[in-house]
């Protein structure tokens, strides 16, 4: 079976060439063990071995109706409206919703 930390560096892997893409496997922030940022700014990390994700807010209630996962709580009580925990039993794919974070964040200005 594929670790968690497996499946993110095969994200790394994936992302890593793309225009504007950083790898920080140090980062600190939300707890996480890994960052992929584009122009500066988190699309997708991993936080406690889970897949975190930056998604429209639409999506993100999209896929936690489908009980794909949750939205992100960074420790404050308060969940994130656009942050989406991609629940480990899922089936669905890390690279495609990595993917679309990357778009998306790519589009905010």
């Amino acid at each position: 079976m594929t670790t968690p930390e497996r499946r993110y560096a095969s994200l790394v892997e994936r992302f890593i060439g793309v225009s504007g893409v950083t790898n920080l496997s140090e980062a600190k922030g939300f707890g996480s063990s890994g960052q992929l940022k584009v122009n500066g700014r988190i699309f997708a990390m991993l936080v406690r071995d889970e897949l975190v994700l930056k998604l429209p807010r639409e999506r993100v209630a999209e896929l936690v109706a489908q009980r794909q996962g949750v939205h992100f709580d960074a420790g404050k009580g308060k969940p994130m409206r656009e942050w989406f925990v991609l629940s480990p039993t899922s089936r669905s794919r890390w690279a495609p919703l990595a993917q679309e974070a990357l778009d998306f964040v790519k589009e905010q200005r």
